[in-house]
């Protein structure tokens, strides 16, 4: 068992600077992550010419590499020194420039004038470089919530300005990418030009860059882990699988992180394909970002009153119903897809919010058992199970669209069948339906941290701390 000291700095007051910054930390993810989750797949079907089950097998692959990377970087997260009163604002600072180099390299358009093989070589290398360097970015951001702040209402602020950073950045980039980088077909529709896409990339990088320099600059880190030795992993592993909290959140984040990537991928290829609407696209990508700042306020006073646990089990019941109802319809009307999808998308919205600090609550659950403060390598797990989400997601996805009989082009797209647009309103509504519906019982059954728990802990917490005020 390791020897560790823990101490709160409180002569800096938690404030609007340490919201902000945080909430553009996730924004300098999305400009990326968001780029990547909802058009590489297009990209390289309708670019660089290469075929859905290829891309499968890429994605899956990829997801598996990253996987191993997050534990890698949270436990050299964990037994860092502190630099400078900082242990994860480093890591931040000194990955973001290869992050920014990566994501630019996986989306040059001229790939495809090379054979197919060194096509593949590329995008392959260059997707599992972008991965990786993401893994030493995200995870000190993301176990950086936890050093901020020792105060669970303060913590719980910045799972929703984290959330708000993020809406923002996918926002703009969902409505500004089916503007700005499809240009008008042969026969009239609109397609992806690879010249425009590229520009637009090159444009969504530097905003990252600036992005995690102001996060870097206007966060502070209060709570501060000092230890003797690192414990062992393996000691570490035993202790985290004995936190059934840990384990649930695991599982509601691989079921709902599926959905959540799916989403991206499946709403392109609809409105592009089965709708007919490039524009009607950016229109349903918006609205779909402009509604976690309308539930947001909502959001944070239902889980004040009732508890997180509480209010996202609701969120994801009526979530469910919603997403059912489209998959029942198979409807061809826009208006009302849009308007059944948002009111779904409402129950989505309060998880996504509550995840985050789901995971700060996962921390101090553990910190209660073990007597031991891991942040970084219980994030990394957290985000394990994201990228094994994203990894079937990436893979699933794909593999469904090969099964569905989607033909693969260089040219910005072909034209398919009406058994494969068909098949993509199928992927596209029934996905979600049956995730939610697995995370309705996941929260409600298995997931142990309500709100008497919760507060529970925080209380237990507060007697080993020690405190330096300004």
């Amino acid at each position: 068992m390791e020897q560790q000291k823990i101490t709160a700095d409180r002569s800096k007051p938690f404030g609007w600077s340490d919201k902000i910054g945080y909430a553009l930390g996730d924004a300098g993810n999305n400009f990326t992550f968001t780029m990547i989750s909802s058009f590489f797949m297009i990209f390289l079907t309708n670019i660089l010419g290469i075929s859905p089950a290829i891309v499968a097998m890429l994605l899956l692959l990829a997801r598996l590499i990253d996987a191993i990377a997050d534990i890698t970087v949270g436990r050299l997260v964990d037994v860092s020194k502190l630099k400078n009163g900082s242990r994860f604002i480093p890591w931040i600072t000194r990955f973001k420039w290869p992050l920014a180099i990566f994501a630019v390299l996986l989306f040059i358009p001229y790939v495809n004038t090379l054979p197919m093989a060194a096509r593949v070589a590329y995008v392959s290398v260059m997707y599992l470089g972008w991965g990786i360097i993401y893994s030493c970015v995200n995870i000190p951001y993301g176990s950086l919530s936890a050093a901020m702040s020792d105060d669970s209402h303060e913590k719980s602020t910045l799972s929703t300005w984290r959330t708000l950073g993020a809406t923002a950045a996918s926002m703009s980039l969902n409505f500004a990418l089916p503007v700005l980088a499809y240009s008008v077909g042969p026969n009239g529709t609109k397609v992806l030009n690879e010249t425009n896409f590229l520009f637009v990339v090159v444009g969504c990088v530097i905003l990252s860059l600036v992005s995690y320099k102001l996060t870097t600059v206007m966060t502070t880190e209060r709570i501060h882990v000092e230890r003797e030795k690192a414990l062992p992993l393996s000691e570490l592993l035993k202790h985290m699988a004995g936190n059934r909290a840990l384990i649930a959140l695991v599982v509601l984040d691989l079921v709902l992180t599926l959905n959540q990537n799916l989403n991206g991928v499946n709403m392109t290829y609809l409105f592009t394909y089965y709708f007919g609407s490039v524009g009607a696209l950016a229109t349903i990508l918006l609205l779909q970002s402009l509604l976690t700042f309308a539930v947001a306020p909502f959001s944070s006073w239902l889980t004040n009153t009732f508890g997180r646990k509480e209010t996202t089990v609701v969120a994801l019941i009526e979530a469910t119903l919603f997403f059912w109802i489209l998959v029942v319809l198979h409807t061809h009307s826009i208006a009302i897809f849009m308007t059944l999808n948002i009111l779904a998308n409402v129950g989505v919205v309060i998880f996504n919010i509550n995840i985050w600090a789901f995971i700060n609550d996962v921390i101090d659950n553990q910190q209660v058992i073990t007597g031991i403060r891991e942040v970084g390598s219980i994030y990394a797990v957290n985000s394990l199970s994201r990228k094994i989400a994203q990894a079937i997601a990436g893979s699933f996805g794909a593999g469904m669209f090969a099964v569905i009989g989607f033909v693969a082009s260089t040219s910005g797209g072909a034209q398919q069948s009406t058994s494969t647009i068909n098949g993509i309103y199928v992927l596209a509504t029934m996905i979600p339906a049956v995730t939610t519906f697995v995370a309705v019982f996941v929260t409600a059954f298995w997931y142990p941290l309500n709100k008497k728990k919760v507060l529970e802990n925080i209380k237990t917490l507060e007697e080993n701390i020690e405190t330096v005020e300004g």
